[in-house]
């Protein structure tokens, strides 16, 4: 029987074709790896670039294209014939020799650009790598027949022109070299390419290849295991190298912090991560996050990864606000009464020197950030993220207000989630080793702690986490990303007990380039803090796939934008685009509630939300509208520059982070429309 390795780009091809082709396709596959006598047999291609390249009929007018070598096969794509015996003659196939990951190269291509790059580099004396020697090249595994192509280059240009055509592990040592970097540097970047140390590299052992690329190729021992990869998403199976490293890692001694941009898989490690702990830890592992919405999805997700029943109870997946509501609950022994708007409290409060808005920041941002019990407290305690600096005789009065709130608030015998986390943490602290140890009857003993979008997590939200897990190896597992935060906490974890080791990814999977810059150039506003010590840039985060510009779209009058929202989506949908694949967002309520009255009235059912409800998801057309000067960013959201402006900067990156989110939600196609003036935010 043969030994089956199917790629990740098999998988897309074929979950594109028409029903009736790709079940014959599933059919055949199945056949072939029974070794049945039914099943296709592979076929020679005459004039390949590679001889170990076949051919299967899959299907009526449909082949798959495989890599064999002895009784291992790969199959590494579905095309129509024509297609497939092109796509099978232009292609080679390379072990690379300093990780020993497998490499795909469209050979034909590379020829092709051959004499361009030569007239192109004519009239130049420099050459892009002139500093580098061929041995160095290859020390950092090169392939030899790349190098008269490099000899060529004498600008950043002609490498960024091969860059679709190269493997990622030559595209990144060769990128690093290319900005001045040293083979140190080079090696680094090639280690963000594989999963696995090797000892010994054997360059014809396509199997062991394979395996060590957990990003392009899967075995499938039996039917059940080749059905499952070619049914569940590509994220339940393929991983990327930094994405599989951070997930099975066998052992982080300290706190971990995976940050990234869009796209880049954090919530796919983190789920990853807590299905490797649910088989390999010590104990339940808790997956938090901020938002019941997200928990829904993370479960539902997870559900696809785990789908052994006994590993998957081991993992509980909820919001922290829950996970708070339950332990207060289970000391008080009743359900606590919550209160969800306390704005008029805090305008009974204010005075003429702070509006509401500013002691509600304070209360939130200082007092329960810092768990702040006393007016000394307070008054000895920094401000950081507050710009307006406050006199003894100032804080006095401001410690007046918040003792009146929550007085009142007390005296009606309710309490904001806030002030819940905080209490719960409390709890949690002071009795960590009865509740959360062995013998702890009606608590959840949590031995592991994975945390998604963590930038949207309050200082109290943290303490309580830190406390729900008992510190040692593998204790809390953290990713996010403090670029898309959505709420104005600016939490550094080392400060609050968590002193992390940071872990950064740079590509996007799943944004085509397109899309990604202009959501880097949207979101502007500089580097962010957050999370970490220091402050994060969005320098070197790039994409490996490309598509259509973004549009943006002015229109005369709110009317005529909806017109035209309810036309170009129309056409997505008569484009073949399944309804659940398009989303609709906007800053306001009025207009989330516009726009889908006028879909309806069109016979469209797809997602129409606000801002914040396009996080973490993705579809594969996004529409974004009103993006106009007086709606994003909301007027009503910025703090008045007189009275903090410190704030109102925070308030307004806030605001960008929001559109931010919503744009990167798009994987194929984004339409960003307004009336009027532009959003400031809009890029140029």
């Amino acid at each position: 029987m043969p030994r089956l390795a199917v790629s990740l780009e098999f998988t897309k091809e074929l979950g594109a074709l028409a029903r009736p082709v790709r079940r014959d396709a599933v059919v055949a596959v199945r056949r072939f790896l029974h070794n049945s006598p039914a099943g296709p047999t592979p076929e020679r291609v005459r004039n390949a670039r590679d001889p170990r390249v076949f051919t299967l009929r899959l299907s009526d007018r449909y082949r798959g294209v495989v890599l064999r070598q002895r009784d291992v096969y790969w199959l590494v794509a579905i095309l129509p014939d024509a297609e497939a015996w092109t796509y099978a003659q232009r292609h080679r196939f390379t072990v690379n020799p300093a990780i020993g990951v497998i490499e795909v190269w469209d050979a034909e291509a590379l020829e092709r650009v051959e004499p361009a790059l030569r007239r192109s580099s004519a009239g130049s004396p420099r050459r892009l790598y002139g500093h580098v020697c061929d041995s160095d090249l290859l020390s950092i595994g090169i392939d030899p027949q790349l190098l008269p192509l490099l000899r060529l280059m004498s600008t950043d240009a002609h490498l960024a022109a091969v860059e679709p055509l190269l493997p990622e592990s030559q595209f990144a040592p060769l990128s690093a070299l290319a900005q001045g970097g040293s083979l140190a540097e080079a090696w680094r970047e090639l280690d963000g390419c594989r999963c696995v140390l090797a000892d010994v590299i054997d360059t014809e052992d396509l199997a062991t290849a394979l395996l060590r690329s957990p990003g392009k190729a899967v075995f499938a021992a039996d039917r059940i295991e080749l059905d499952r990869i070619l049914t569940v998403p590509d994220w339940c199976t393929f991983l990327y190298p930094p994405q599989h490293t951070y997930s099975n890692w066998e052992s982080y001694e300290q706190p971990a912090l995976i940050t990234g941009g869009a796209g880049t898989g954090k919530t796919i490690i983190a789920l990853h991560r807590a299905a490797h702990l649910a088989r390999h830890g010590t104990g339940p592992v808790l997956l938090a996050t901020f938002s019941q919405v997200l928990v829904n999805e993370l479960a539902t997700k997870l559900d696809m990864i785990i789908d052994d029943e006994v590993l998957r109870k081991r993992v509980e997946v909820t919001n922290v606000d829950r996970l708070a509501y339950r332990i207060v609950a289970e000391h008080e022994g009743r359900p606590p009464k919550v209160v969800g708007d306390v704005a008029k409290l805090w305008q009974e409060a204010a005075g003429s020197r702070f509006g509401a808005a500013f002691l509600l920041r304070e209360w939130e941002q200082v007092i329960l950030s810092q768990n702040l019990r006393s007016l000394e407290e307070y008054l000895a305690a920094e401000r950081p993220g507050r710009g307006t600096q406050l006199s003894p005789e100032i804080k006095s009065n401001v410690w007046r207000a918040v003792e009146h709130v929550e007085g009142q608030l007390r005296a009606s015998g309710r309490r904001t989630l806030l002030q819940l986390v905080s209490e719960a943490a409390d709890l949690l602290g002071q009795a960590t080793g009865d509740m959360l140890g062995d013998q702890a009857p009606g608590r959840e003993p949590y031995k592991h702690v994975v945390v998604d979008e963590a930038q949207d997590l309050h200082p109290a939200q943290w303490r309580l986490l830190r406390a729900a897990v008992p510190p040692g190896p593998n204790d809390l597992f953290v990713v996010g990303d403090p670029h898309q935060r959505m709420f104005d906490t600016r939490a550094a974890l080392a400060g609050m007990g968590i002193p992390v080791r940071r872990f950064h990814l740079k590509i996007s999977h799943r944004l085509p380039h397109e899309i990604l810059s202009f959501g880097v150039r949207l979101r502007g506003g500089g580097p962010v803090d957050g999370l970490a010590e220091g402050v994060s840039e969005m320098y070197g985060y790039r994409s490996l796939q490309h598509g259509p510009r973004p549009m943006v779209r002015n229109y005369v009058s709110p009317e005529a934008e909806i017109t035209g929202l309810v036309a170009h989506v129309t056409d997505w949908l008569a484009d073949g685009v399944p309804p659940n694949q398009v989303a609709v967002a906007a800053r306001t309520v009025e207009l989330v509630r516009t726009a889908r009255a006028a879909l309806r009235a069109a016979g469209i059912e797809v997602k129409v939300t606000m801002l914040h409800g396009m996080k973490g998801l993705e579809f594969r057309r996004v529409a974004v509208i009103g993006v106009a000067d007086g709606i994003v960013p909301a007027p009503e959201q910025l703090t008045p520059a007189s009275e903090d402006p410190t704030a109102r900067a925070h308030d307004l990156q806030r605001e960008r982070g929001l559109l931010y989110v919503a744009c990167t939600r798009a994987n194929e196609l984004l339409y960003v429309s307004y009336s009027g003036r532009a959003s400031p935010f809009l890029p140029t």
